[in-house]
């Protein structure tokens, strides 16, 4: 009896079949998939009122997210596969996760508004997610603006969303008020991912090796900071990074200034060189 599909081929045309895959193709995916039930599982204990390991949940998600692509290309297992993978997983542990947890925590006690904004925090990172990806694709692209995001990353957008969270943990009350603030500032964090906004990504960014050690050690005071005090050192990351935004919008004004004028004057050169070979007597 023929099939009525012909066999799927996770790799594309002239992939290997799913039983001849190597482990080392298997190990990312698996990874992705991890990420997606540590986000769910965030809701789960979130519908239980139990709302600090549902951060712990997503935050574990942003962490698993960051690694599985890392992991990918060290182990030489990327494929079209698995980036798909991860933008669908992308879109539910930092849109939707994010968004019930504090609508349950917080934003429900705003009545529609609440329900508004979560909408409209999850849309705006499905469409910040399908941006990134167009723009991963534009081979057009300058290359130092490879350098900047457009518009606050997905992880951090997570992350900052629940900073309304954060502050309640450390004593803040969540009274009516409180939580209309909190959709304001859902909407606002709903807006910088849509947004144009420049953020230096600090993917080329080197460290000199005299300097390794000591912000080696800078990491782990952190991550210590992060374990003792988790609620005080991840507001305290939050407002940094808001503050961060601007500068950054500064920095990327002043390099897309010094780059036109680099560019003005490389063709100005060659127009130069141009006339000047127009005018050489022929030989």
């Amino acid at each position: 009896m023929v099939a009525p599909f012909k066999p799927f081929e996770p790799h594309g045309s002239g992939g290997p079949r799913i039983r001849e895959i190597p482990l080392r193709m298997v190990l990312p995916n698996l990874i992705t998939v991890l990420a997606i039930c540590a986000g769910l599982s965030g809701i789960r204990l979130a519908f239980q009122d139990r709302f600090e390991p549902a951060v712990v949940m997503v935050l574990l998600a942003a962490f698993l997210d960051g690694i599985d692509g890392r992991l990918a290309r060290m182990l030489k297992a990327t494929s079209r596969f698995g980036a798909q993978m991860d933008s669908l997983a992308d879109i539910v542990n930092f849109g939707v996760v994010p968004a019930l947890v504090l609508y349950a925590y917080l934003l429900d006690k705003a009545g529609s508004l609440g329900w508004i904004a979560t909408l409209l925090f999850a849309i705006a990172m499905g469409l910040r997610l399908a941006r990134f990806n167009v723009l991963d694709e534009d081979l057009d692209r300058p290359a130092w603006q490879a350098e900047y995001f457009v518009g606050v990353p997905a992880p951090v957008g997570a992350i900052t969303l629940m900073l309304p969270m954060y502050l309640g943990f450390l004593g803040l009350e969540g009274t009516r008020t409180v939580a209309y603030v909190a959709t304001g500032f859902a909407i606002l964090v709903a807006f910088l991912l849509v947004s144009r906004l420049p953020v230096y990504s600090g993917k080329k960014l080197s460290i000199r090796r005299e300097y390794l050690l000591p912000v080696m050690l800078v990491a782990v005071f952190y991550v210590l900071l992060l374990t003792v005090y988790p609620w005080q050192t991840l507001t305290a990351s939050v407002i940094g990074y808001l503050i961060f935004l601007p500068l950054s919008a500064s920095a990327y004004a002043r390099r897309a200034r010094i780059e036109g004028e680099k560019a003005v004057a490389a063709t100005a050169e060659a127009e130069t060189t141009d006339v000047s070979d127009e005018t050489k007597p022929a030989s």
